[in-house]
C-alpha cells in the first residue's frame, strides 16, 4: 500500500498545532479516523510510525501535536518542562485533544462517525482525558498511560469504548490507580477493558526505553500483545 504522510496544521485554542497526517489510497467510501497522541517528547518519528501502521490497517491517522508548532523535547528535563503545563491544566489538555479530534473529523474522506484515539505514556493520559471530557468518538486506547483523573473535574458520561493496556509494575501508575480508573469508567457508563501485563513497567512499547531505574523498559512481548489487542478493539469499534 502506498502511504501518504504529510505535515498537518490545525488550530487549538489560539495555538497552531503541527501534526502528521497519514493516509492510504482513496477508497470507495469514507474511512475511519484514528488520533495518535504522543509521549512526553512530542510528536516525533515514533508516533508517525504508529500512524503509518494504522494506515496499513485501513485508517486515516493523525499523529497529534499537543505542544504546538511541532515542538520536540531533547531529553527528560526538556520533555518534562513541555508536558508540565498540560499536566497542571487538564482543561487545556482536553481542549487540545478535542481540537485534534475535530480537525481529523474534517479531513476529506474521513468518516466522522467512526473515530478512535490511541496514545502512549503522556499520550495515554491525553486519550483518557478526551474520553473523560464526554467527546463524541467511538474508541479510546491507552498504552502505558498515566491514569489519574483531573483534580476536581465533574464526571461526564463517557461515550467512547475504552481499552487500557497497562504494565502492572508501572511505577508511574500503580495498581491502585488502575483500580480507581476502573471505578471511574464504570461510574461514567463506559464500555471498558483493562489489560494488565505482569512483570512489565512503563514505556513497554518503546524500543528506546531502557532505564530500569526510572521504570521505563521496552518489553517486546507486551508490545506485540498490546498492539494485537488494540487492532482487534479498533476493528470491533470502528469497522462496519
Amino acid at each position: 500500500m502506498a502511504i501518504e504522510t504529510r505535515a498537518f496544521e490545525y488550530p487549538a485554542g489560539g495555538a497552531t498545532m503541527r501534526g502528521q497526517l497519514s493516509r492510504g489510497p482513496s477508497s470507495e467510501g469514507p474511512q475511519p479516523g484514528v488520533l495518535v497522541a504522543h509521549t512526553w517528547a512530542g510528536c516525533g518519528p515514533f508516533e508517525s510510525g504508529k500512524a503509518a501502521q494504522l494506515t496499513e490497517m485501513g485508517y486515516v491517522a493523525l499523529a497529534v501535536d499537543m505542544y504546538g508548532h511541532g515542538v520536540l523535547g531533547s531529553g527528560p528535563e526538556e520533555n518534562a518542562a513541555l508536558m508540565a503545563p498540560l499536566i497542571e491544566d487538564r482543561g487545556l489538555l482536553q481542549v487540545r485533544m478535542q481540537a485534534a479530534l475535530s480537525a481529523l473529523k474534517g479531513v476529506d474522506g474521513v468518516d466522522a462517525s467512526r473515530m478512535g484515539a490511541i496514545g502512549f505514556c503522556f499520550g495515554g493520559l491525553c486519550v483518557l482525558d478526551l474520553a473523560r471530557s464526554g467527546a463524541d468518538f467511538q474508541a479510546a486506547v491507552s498504552f502505558h498511560g498515566l491514569l489519574d483523573p483531573p483534580p476536581g473535574q465533574q464526571p461526564s458520561e463517557i461515550l467512547a469504548k475504552v481499552l487500557v493496556l497497562h504494565g502492572w509494575d508501572d511505577p508511574m501508575a500503580r495498581p491502585a490507580s488502575a483500580n480507581k480508573l476502573a471505578a471511574e469508567l464504570t461510574n461514567g457508563g463506559a464500555d471498558w477493558q483493562i489489560h494488565a501485563y505482569g512483570g512489565t513497567v512503563h514505556a513497554f512499547t518503546n524500543p528506546a526505553a531502557n532505564n530500569a531505574d526510572m521504570g521505563t523498559v521496552y518489553d517486546p512481548v507486551a508490545d506485540a500483545r498490546s498492539w494485537r489487542s488494540m487492532r482487534d478493539f479498533l476493528g470491533d469499534a470502528l469497522r462496519r
